[in-house]
């Protein structure tokens, strides 16, 4: 499968480079098994990495004073899923345990073995329908609309951004299918994504959501410091 994969991707970056329109070029079931390929291949030659994560909490109307922020150390490893060292925390002890306590345990639950295949942005996942092609972040991209083909507490509804060159996903924009919380409604989320090692990694995310115990929450995420563990090419790669 690698081979056919890269050469599917050559054969788009050199139509790009000679001005033939990407989409007339590829079909949605061409775009959509890039996605899934793209997918395939990071989860299967990323066994770890460790990132620094750092959370600000806005409350209401101010997006300037946080409420509570925290920096975490994150290890993630592909047996285990996620684990978490807090460096530092201030503000609000509720929020700290209620709003960032339950984000920590429901991002270690979906990177457990057991449910990252649930998680992951794949066809088996979702229904995804091209619309077309956009700049985003500086890389030319295909945009997808995407809907979850089952219930789920880690998929969401909106728009998707791969790259045009390795499908690789770039952004992702719209509301989670299913609430987080008993208090909250749909949260709206959104992540950006930055080639690392070469593979696409979170750089920023954030969410947003209204309750009733909180009134509306942000909460703004940065990932630094990327240390990654991969698997080394293997001869049918090459």
């Amino acid at each position: 499968m690698g081979r056919t994969f890269a050469h599917r991707i050559l054969g788009l970056f050199l139509a790009s480079l000679l001005g033939a329109p990407l989409l007339s070029q590829t079909t949605e079931a061409d775009v959509i098994r890039g996605i899934d390929a793209s997918v395939a291949a990071r989860e299967e030659t990323l066994l770890g990495y460790s990132v620094t994560e750092h959370y600000s909490v806005f409350r209401n109307q101010d997006k300037v004073h946080p409420a509570a922020e925290m920096t975490v150390k994150t290890t993630y490893q592909k047996d285990k899923g996620k684990s978490y060292e807090i460096l530092n925390q201030s503000g609000s002890e509720i929020i700290l345990k209620q709003v960032l306590g339950r984000v920590l345990e429901s991002e270690r639950t979906a990177t457990e073995p057991a449910n990252r295949a649930t998680a992951l942005i794949t066809s088996a996942n979702y229904n995804m329908h091209v619309k077309g092609s956009e700049v985003v972040e500086g890389r030319n991209c295909i945009a997808l609309a995407i809907a979850p083909r089952h219930a789920g507490q880690y998929l969401f509804q909106g728009d998707l951004w791969v790259s045009a060159q390795d499908y690789s996903i770039v952004q992702l924009a719209g509301y989670t299918s299913k609430s987080p919380s008993i208090f909250a409604g749909p949260t709206q989320v959104s992540r950006k994504y930055a080639i690392i090692d070469g593979l696409p990694m979170a750089t920023h995310a954030s969410a947003t959501s209204m309750s009733w115990l909180f009134g509306q929450t942000i909460i703004e995420i940065d990932y630094t410091g990327y240390e990654l563990q991969v698997r080394p090419p293997q001869p049918e790669d090459q």
